[in-house]
């Protein structure tokens, strides 16, 4: 399993996102509404409309991972 660095942090979108949305999506909604290079390693948690859903996109320094 690959896991994110001790120094990693952890972003949480607000508000709803759509959970169409694949690895592109998520990492443009990370530049333009976090603020935030999605390459930097941090982790990025995105939640759907209901709450129940939850998606992770994390860059581990060859590519992303979306959970």
């Amino acid at each position: 399993m690959i896991a994110p660095g001790a120094n990693a942090r952890v972003y949480l979108a607000c508000g709803v996102t759509d959970m169409r949305k694949g690895i592109t999506g998520l990492a443009a909604k990370a530049q333009e509404e976090l603020r935030q290079n999605a390459a930097s390693g941090s982790l990025f948690a995105f939640r759907g409309r209901r709450g129940d859903q939850i998606k992770l996109l994390h860059w581990d320094g060859q590519g992303f991972c979306l959970y």
